[in-house]
This record gives C-alpha cells, sequence and structure tokens, in this order.
C-alpha cells in the first residue's frame, strides 16, 4: 500500500491510497474494503522507507484509488502497528478480507505478491525476498465513505 497527497478539499484532497498495483488484484481488495470485508492490510516498512512516505497514523484518513486511480472510499486508520512477519496472527490475517483461514496461507499468498516481479521493480531490488524478521507495517482501517456514484 502506498499514498500520494493530493491539494483540494473533500476527499480529494486527502492522501490517495493504493492497495497492490493497479489491476484485477487491486479491484478485489477496493470491492472488499467497499463490501466491509477489508479492514485490515499489511505492508512492507522497507516499501514505506524507499518511497519516502510517513507511516500511516490513527485517525488518519485517505482517498483509496481503484486501478483508474479514481478515489471510490474513504477510509480512516484506527491502529498500526510495526512487527517481524512472523508475528502476524490469523486474526490480522482474516481481516485482510482475502478469505485466508490459515496464517500459512495468508503468507504464503503475500510472499508471492512481495516477491513478484513489479514488487521487486518498485523496491528497486531485483533479488528481494521476505523472511520471517522482515518488518511489517500491520494497519487496521474503518469505511468512512463509500464515494462511488450513486
Amino acid at each position: 500500500m502506498t499514498s500520494s497527497s493530493a491539494d483540494d478539499d473533500g476527499p480529494e484532497s486527502l492522501p490517495r491510497v493504493e492497495f497492490a498495483f493497479p489491476g484485477p488484484l487491486r479491484e478485489e481488495l477496493v470491492a472488499a474494503i467497499l463490501e466491509g470485508r477489508k479492514v485490515a492490510t499489511t505492508g512492507l516498512l522497507r516499501e514505506y522507507e524507499h518511497d519516502g512516505d510517513p507511516l500511516p497514523t490513527a485517525g488518519a484518513r485517505s482517498a483509496v484509488i481503484d486501478s483508474a486511480a479514481v478515489p471510490v472510499a474513504v477510509i480512516e486508520t484506527t491502529e498500526v502497528r510495526v512487527v517481524p512477519l512472523a508475528e502476524v496472527d490469523l486474526a490480522h490475517a482474516r481481516d485482510e478480507g482475502e478469505g485466508h483461514e490459515t496464517v500459512a496461507g495468508w503468507r504464503a499468498d503475500h510472499e508471492e505478491f512481495w516477491h513478484s516481479e513489479e514488487m521487486r521493480i518498485a523496491l528497486g531490488d531485483p533479488g528481494f525476498t521476505v523472511d520471517d524478521a522482515t518488518r511489517v507495517v500491520l494497519e487496521r482501517f474503518r469505511l468512512v465513505e463509500d464515494l462511488r456514484p450513486r
């Protein structure tokens, strides 16, 4: 997940948050947020550091964008923790709303994403891998507003 800023009033002025890369996975994650199934996410601390982005903070609001970079929702961060990857628990994995019923399944899917060519390019490290000690950012949030046209 990454964020960037905008400059107007209203939802457009909120920092934008992107889940995954544009495409089918992003659309699945955005749909899960809008349906209330996804109330948590996990990011690599290294990605925040690489991009120069501050960590999310409780109470901060962001505009969720879809693959077309259109704001579709406003979320509010409720909790942020930075932990080693080995400390991610089943409650967090389930709250990500992707259907994981085991931490092992959650981790396998996340490792596939984090080891993808897209992520390695984004991090500027073609050999990037994660292990138990990799620091991850666990964020919990709530849906504040659905911005889709009615």
